[in-house]
């Protein structure tokens, strides 16, 4: 059984995967289909990745488990009751989809890895050269693995078990001894990886991966020692981080890392696939294949990440269409995941690029012209004085239209239809004019739009205002105005609305993140609700950010506001200058983090280390701090894996009452 479990794992690498111009995958179908044949072993490997794409970063269950119960996200007010055990850790159980699916496709992968290293040596048909970096790929990998482990569950089992074999009574390490054989295995990949990934192929980790997740790994680990009280380790720890970091930081050939000039460039479409300042991604399959839709699954993130204001719940009277219809931006029918007003706050785009980058706040029509399936027209907005009155655009916008901002095209060929980025038309169109405009193509990124609005632009339907804005003033605009902090006040204070305020159901709408939405080609999964872009597990804006918190940490803010002013620098939008730090304190921190990292994985992670939600949910996050308990640092284990052992009352669940104890 543990062999045919074995030849399955590496068959599946072959439809599991990635697309060549990823990673190329073994096809167990000639030769000698044992483990120690190369070609079986280096699958193994190469399925060790696959979890990364089809499994954590495709679904909404580990965003939320990384970003939600923190104070920058809240549900929204259209779904103020989806899932709220790790949003809000109301009813957070041991049987929560959530939590229990990434505690256990980590040990899943975790047992695959552990498969790859045990039967390096035995494994023939390459030079010993080669099998070490496959090793230590896979030794990157379960470092990674055991580090979202330990970060969200504690102390959990080290386990040496392979594919196929069973340990009916594990006994928990100590989170020290799984910090240890994290640090050991990057150590080991870092010493071993070069600086391009194996075989040209992008999505495989490199020196640049393992030396990035040693960074995170002090850092987390240092948080742990602060829980334990242990200050002069806790320095020891933050030393090794602030090491770490600047090790990379001082090196760039060595690691062969980038950093892009602004963050236009950084989010731009063009560089979602083999992004250079990537350290460590999950890849997308690209869909441009004509054989790449059968068996990969697509990420679907977007959907609960963006709002959809064409809903029958929303605007559907002011927007011209309904979401499952948006071949701009995909069809966004969950939209529940919706950043706190301290998320807000915590941007200032007078001068930093990094918001609209990272949010939508204005919602508008598309077109299809050149391929005839949406004509120009066909989702003009005639501005009748029932929507004056309901929705308060000014009385001199009557009888004038909202016009579609971009417009869209289809490219055939590949797995599936991909909806393409084809330009934006210009400000201040009539509903003919399309025939003889032509229209912008110079855009980095068709999801952003540059701030601020101006007041009198016609490509719009909806704008969230940042600045709060009067009745009257929200009468200089065609578009139907809503002011962001309006959105808040709900139940705990800090909620979204869940009912109408306005007279209209704008309680609905919030500001959207984009990172995980892309429309190029390739990018589009078969439906309209599944992309196909890569995700950034980590970039070294992260260490930089690492870097500066480590010298906060250990009590020389002076020394942490260089590598902050450096992120802030590169953000300032054009003509701007971003204001200086020059002695970072823990919050400058915090807010730092915000605006870098928003819905990148790692806000629980910030919190959980500088041991902060019992500071911070208070004032973000109400509903949050209301439900949450001290053993709540860590996550529930998993009860199907409690189910499945013979100790379970020993092993404990972290608390969360379904045995006697937590088990530690």
């Amino acid at each position: 059984m543990k062999i045919k479990k074995l030849y399955i794992a590496a068959g599946l690498a072959c439809s599991l995967g990635f697309t060549s111009c990823e990673l190329d995958e073994y096809n167990p179908s000639a030769g000698n289909n044992t483990i120690e044949n190369f070609n079986t072993w280096e699958g193994l490997a190469t399925y060790c990745y696959s979890s990364l794409s089809q499994e954590l970063f495709r679904a909404y269950d580990f965003l939320s488990v990384a970003e939600g119960g923190s104070d920058m996200w809240l549900c929204s007010g259209a779904s103020p009751l989806y899932a709220p055990e790790p949003m809000y850790y109301e009813g957070l159980t041991t049987s929560t989809n959530g939590t229990k699916k990434v505690f256990n496709q980590a040990y899943a992968t975790i047992a695959h890895c552990n498969t790859v290293i045990n039967h390096a040596e035995s494994v023939t048909g390459a030079s010993e050269a080669e099998k070490a970096q496959v090793v230590a790929e896979a030794k990157t990998l379960r470092a990674y693995f055991y580090l979202t482990l330990v970060t969200y569950y504690g102390p959990v089992t080290l386990t040496k078990t392979e594919v196929g074999d069973i340990d009916n009574n594990p006994v928990r390490s100590t989170v020290d001894e799984i910090y240890r054989a994290i640090e050991q295995d990057l150590k080991d990949a870092a010493h071993v990886l070069g600086t391009q990934p194996r075989n040209g192929q992008y999505a495989r980790v490199t020196k640049k991966t393992a030396q990035g997740l040693l960074c995170r790994a002090y850092a987390q680990w240092a948080g742990e020692a602060k829980a334990a009280g242990n200050a002069a380790r806790e320095k020891e720890l933050w030393t090794a981080a602030k090491d770490a970091a600047e090790e990379m930081i001082n090196n760039r050939s060595k690691y062969d890392w980038f950093m892009y000039p602004t963050v236009d460039d950084l989010w731009a479409q063009a560089n979602n696939r083999n992004n250079k300042e990537a350290l460590f991604i999950a890849s997308g399959v690209n869909m441009t294949d004509p054989n790449a839709g059968g068996y990969y699954q697509k990420q679907n993130l977007f959907k609960y990440t963006m709002c959809e204001p064409g809903s029958s719940k929303s605007c559907n009277d002011l927007f011209p269409f309904e979401g499952k219809q948006n071949y701009y931006l995909g069809r966004t029918n969950e939209h529940v995941f919706a950043p706190s007003k301290y998320t807000m706050d915590v941007f200032d785009p007078s001068w930093d690029r990094r918001y609209e980058n990272t949010f939508m706040t204005a919602f508008s029509a598309f077109s299809m012209v050149d391929c005839g399936w949406v004509d120009y027209r066909t989702y003009a907005k005639k501005i009748d004085q029932a929507l004056i009155d309901k929705y308060g655009m000014g009385q001199k916008y009557l009888n004038t239209y909202l016009l579609p901002l971009v417009d869209m095209d289809v490219v055939t060929g590949g797995a599936s239809n991909q909806y393409v980025f084809n330009g934006f038309w210009p400000k201040g169109m009539k509903p003919a004019d399309y025939k003889t405009t032509q229209r912008i193509k110079d855009v980095k990124n068709l999801y952003v739009i540059d701030y601020p609005v101006a007041a009198d632009d016609n490509r719009f339907l909806i704008v969230l205002s940042k600045e709060y804005k009067t009745k009257e003033q929200k009468q200089e605009s065609p578009y139907f105005t809503v002011n962001i902090d309006d959105l808040y006040g709900g139940e705990f204070s800090t909620e979204y609305k869940s009912t109408a305020f306005d007279g209209t159901n704008s309680n609905t709408l919030f500001p959207s993140l984009i990172k995980f939405n892309w429309a190029y080609d390739g990018a589009w999964g078969k439906g309209l609700d599944q992309k196909s872009g890569d995700i950034m597990i980590m970039r070294m804006a992260e260490v930089y950010l690492i870097a500066a918190e480590a010298w906060q940490q250990l009590g020389d803010g002076s020394k942490a506001a260089p590598y902050l002013n450096i992120l802030r620098n590169r953000a300032a939008r054009p003509g701007t200058t971003a204001p200086q730090i020059t002695d970072a304190s823990e919050d400058d921190i915090f807010d730092e983090y915000a605006r870098e990292m928003a819905g990148e994985y790692t806000r629980r992670a910030l919190l959980k280390r500088h041991r902060a939600f019992e500071t911070r949910l208070p004032k973000y996050n109400k509903r949050a701090a209301k439900f949450f308990k001290d053993y709540m640092y860590n996550m529930p284990i998993a009860q199907d894996f409690l189910d499945r052992i013979f100790n379970k009352e020993q092993y404990g669940d972290n608390g969360y009452g379904t045995t006697p104890s937590k088990g530690y």
